[in-house]
């Protein structure tokens, strides 16, 4: 007996949800969808979604409705046109980010802008946007066992609102303090002041200043204090002593200011050059 034809295929509109399991038609469906085989994605967006069996495929994502296989965030412009991709390598998927934004994936791991991820045989919901504001979803259901977008007008920019001026120095000090984050590390945590300052040692900055634990913690200090001012424009929550509860405190506090700054894309994978360098 022959196998079953699965062609790739958009998702009929009675599918809402992937997040109860494989997609079961009602029993009024008239576009019922037939057993997918073992390696098959569906991905679910706002208003459109796709079932890929396991095979060479790429299905793009991203606010650019025209040029994109799931539209995202349309009218907003935080999101990139061509946000991100999930590739099928033959036997497995990646989802890479291929915009400004961070993705945020379940166990609060980012992916960043450039890095690419190994999809689980599982659900895997992917949020895109400011987490205290609007958020667009993408729902990724696995079943287990570079397209280059069009030059667009001036005013087609992707905005990345919010993002945070830095000196050099700052730069490069959390760029330190976040490497773990920005190498795309499971679960990050800030690395020690010893380790900041070790970095800061054979940094051109070595030059400047005698780097010590203590001089890299009041850098960071005095960019939590700049950012959480009442007066700053937009002034970031939670980097204050007293919006943070439980313990180790410093570390909380460090861990919310580098989220503000992947959020806001003022730090990306980009950063670590210089670092590395």
């Amino acid at each position: 007996m022959s196998t079953p034809v699965f062609p790739p295929q958009i998702l009929p509109p009675w599918v809402r949800s992937l997040a109860a399991g494989v997609p079961e038609a009602p029993d009024d469906a008239t576009e019922p969808l037939p057993p997918a085989p073992l390696g098959t994605v569906y991905a679910l967006g706002e208003d459109v979604g796709w079932v890929v069996p396991p095979r060479p495929f790429e299905l793009l994502f991203g606010r650019d409705e025209a040029n994109v296989n799931i539209p995202m965030g349309v009218k907003d412009k935080r999101i990139s046109r061509i946000h991100g991709r999930l590739i099928c390598h033959g036997a497995e998927w990646t989802m890479r980010n291929e915009g400004r934004l961070p993705m945020l994936l379940p166990g609060d791991t980012m992916l960043l802008a450039g890095q690419e991820r190994l999809i689980e045989h599982s659900y895997t919901p992917v949020y895109i946007g400011d987490l205290s504001e609007a958020v667009h979803c993408l729902e990724i259901r696995l079943i287990g066992g570079k397209r280059t977008p069009d030059d667009g007008a001036a005013d087609d920019e992707t905005a990345v609102p919010g993002r945070h001026e830095l000196s050099p120095v700052e730069r490069l000090v959390l760029t330190s303090l976040a490497q773990r984050y920005l190498r795309g590390l499971p679960r990050p945590q800030p690395v020690s002041w010893r380790q900041v300052a070790d970095d800061m040692r054979r940094t051109a900055f070595a030059q400047d200043r005698s780097w010590s634990e203590g001089t890299a913690a009041r850098v960071v200090s005095a960019v939590r204090e700049r950012l959480s001012s009442p007066e700053y424009r937009p002034r970031v929550a939670g980097l204050l002593r007293d919006e943070v509860l439980g313990e180790p405190l410093g570390n909380a506090l460090n861990d919310n200011l580098i989220r503000a700054l992947l959020q806001s894309a003022t730090l990306d994978p980009g950063d670590l050059a210089a670092l590395d360098g």
